[in-house]
């Protein structure tokens, strides 16, 4: 391969699966280079223990076991919320969310190590090739980028392990056979999709799901919390303070309980195509809800209605890769503008695979009870202002009337 002459060293994302352990030992062979591999911890909830060692048995000698958890919630996931951000009406954006730190942290590798290229297993049909390089070259532009799935002919899992049995790559059974579905989870999400789900019209069985119980199964109390927030952000459940990642978690476990956040959708990927997904998002579900609660009392009409027409811009550049382009810096840097005063305590009842909100307050609330009263107001709200109010407003539609 002409491009291999100049590839001495190669910083891997790496999980330790099939598909990465083999993009190792090919790196190895078709490049003939160094390969550094970077694993990150973002609250997937899987056994990491395992790959230092398989690492450093197919010969690599600089190895990264990250535990990015906190970093994950709190400058990416958080952040994200704050805009209310959701693709296509409904995606939490789980997955897309993950990549830019995952990009960011393999530069910052490739850098420290002197790495002359960054290698990842994304395949050429998905969002993630696509996340992982705009991102890589956002902060590194001169780096090369390996997409083995771009670039070899082991383009089925049959291939694949035939290829680590040629080459004594060790591959772990995942106990009760693994499952049938591509998955991806971190802290914020669980997803799958292919098997059966390649079908838009089939229902997944009930045994897929791996967060969350059937809303059917869910108790039937409801369970009534508190969430406080501020700037913004949840920083208190139940009065309890607890870190982002540590507040993320424990509002995965009371969603996934009472049967929240479940997600079975069919979205239009960067690349072209559509696909069907099914997403388990119970904390994010949670979240979403009780934040556009205090905003709701917190932020200035026009302030909140702006944020809501840029939330299809922003979730897409984050859909589509673009979390370091200076349009969502710009963006962002409007939406934590607007969350100073977005402070305050939200309740709310989880049920059955709902989030029902039953109470707000905040010290900085623009609730009026004066004004908004249907009782004797006192004087605070001239009822006789609004005639002149709408006949101004309706001057145009009047005008037009009269036109025939």
């Amino acid at each position: 391969m002409s491009s291999s002459s100049y590839v001495k060293k190669v910083a891997l994302a790496y999980s330790g699966g099939l598909d990465t352990s083999v993009i190792l030992k090919w790196l190895q062979d078709t490049y003939g280079c160094e390969v550094v591999t970077f694993t990150a911890d973002i609250g997937q909830k899987e056994d990491l223990s395992f790959v230092r060692g398989k690492a450093e048995r197919l010969g690599v000698k600089e190895m990264f076991v990250d535990d990015l958890r906190e970093d994950f919630v709190r400058d990416y996931v958080f952040p994200m919320f704050r805009a209310n951000a959701i693709y296509e009406g409904e995606y939490l954006l789980g997955t897309s969310i993950a990549r830019p730190l995952i990009a960011q942290r393999l530069v910052e590798i490739a850098n420290q190590t002197g790495c002359d290229a960054i290698a990842h297993g994304a395949t050429g049909k998905g969002n993630d090739q696509v996340r992982f390089e705009l991102g890589a070259y956002a902060l590194r532009p001169d780096i090369k980028v390996i997409a083995p799935w771009r670039e070899w002919d082991l383009n089925s899992r049959e291939r694949l392990l035939a290829y680590a049995e040629q080459h004594n790559i060790p591959i772990e059974k995942k106990k009760g056979g693994g499952s049938p579905y591509s998955m991806d989870a971190n802290a914020l999400h669980i997803s799958y999709e292919g098997g059966g789900l390649e079908d838009p019209y089939w229902e997944p069985e009930e045994d897929m799901w791996r967060w969350t119980v059937s809303p059917e199964s869910a108790p039937a109390t409801a369970e009534t919390i508190e969430i406080e927030y501020a700037h913004g952000d949840p920083v208190a459940l139940n009065g309890q303070a607890l870190s982002p990642y540590a507040m993320l978690a424990t509002l995965n476990e009371l969603g996934g309980k009472h049967g929240i956040g479940r997600l079975d959708l069919v979205e239009n990927r960067y690349v072209g195509m559509k696909s069907r997904g099914c997403y388990e998002t119970p904390g994010g579900t949670i979240m979403l809800r009780a934040h556009r609660a205090i905003e709701s009392i917190t932020l200035d009409r026009e302030v909140a209605h702006l944020k809501d027409e840029l939330i299809a811009k922003y979730a897409s550049l984050i859909y589509n890769g673009y979390w370091w382009s200076p349009e969502r810096r710009m963006l962002q840097t409007m939406i934590d503008a607007s969350q100073d005063k977005v402070n305050g305590v939200v309740r709310l009842k989880l049920y059955k695979g709902n989030v029902i909100v039953v109470g707000r307050k905040s010290p900085d609330s623009l609730f009026d009870a004066r004004v908004a009263t249907f009782e004797d107001d006192g004087g605070a709200y001239n009822q006789k202002d609004a005639e002149g109010f709408i006949k101004l407003n309706a001057l145009r539609l009047r005008t037009l009337a009269g036109r025939g």
